[in-house]
């Protein structure tokens, strides 16, 4: 079955969600949501994890990564091999999935935008202030304004 793009889809997730963060991080649930995140990354990146990790060394400007080291960060059974920020931010960098520090970031009720997408948000910043004038501009112009001048 195919869908109409002019019919509304009520099941799709928002492109932007509004979140509300976790009051307590299940470590080992996220620790399993990020790493199974990661390895969603490597099948949708065009580059091997031998690549992946050559490209994670040259923009931290380390000698080397091994591939090995990309299998821990994304293997659920090795608990003990967490990557570092840094580390994420050159495996972000190596396969091209910005994406993941939208999933990163989740759990703390954070929403993700990319580029000129926050532009979006200030447009719909500014519609808020600017209604926001309206309406108080509404309510002083609801009484007549009586001047008193003396001549």
């Amino acid at each position: 079955m195919t869908r109409d793009a002019a019919q509304l889809d009520f099941f799709l997730e928002p492109l932007f969600p509004s979140r509300t963060p976790a009051l307590k991080i299940d470590i080992d649930r996220y620790r399993a949501k990020m790493k199974r995140a990661m390895a969603r990354a490597i099948r949708e990146c065009p580059y091997d994890r031998p690549t992946i990790a050559a490209r994670m060394a040259h923009y931290l400007g380390l000698p080397s990564i091994s591939k090995t080291m990309v299998d821990a960060y994304t293997a659920e059974s090795k608990s003990g091999h967490d990557i570092t920020l840094v580390r994420f931010s050159a495996f972000v960098h190596a396969t091209g999935a910005l994406w993941l520090w939208d999933e990163a970031m989740s759990d703390q009720g954070v929403t993700l935008l990319i580029g000129d997408e926050a532009r979006l948000a200030e447009i719909a910043r500014l519609q808020q202030e600017q209604d926001r004038i309206k309406a108080e501009l509404k309510t002083l112009k609801s009484s007549p304004v009586r001047i008193r001048r003396e001549r």
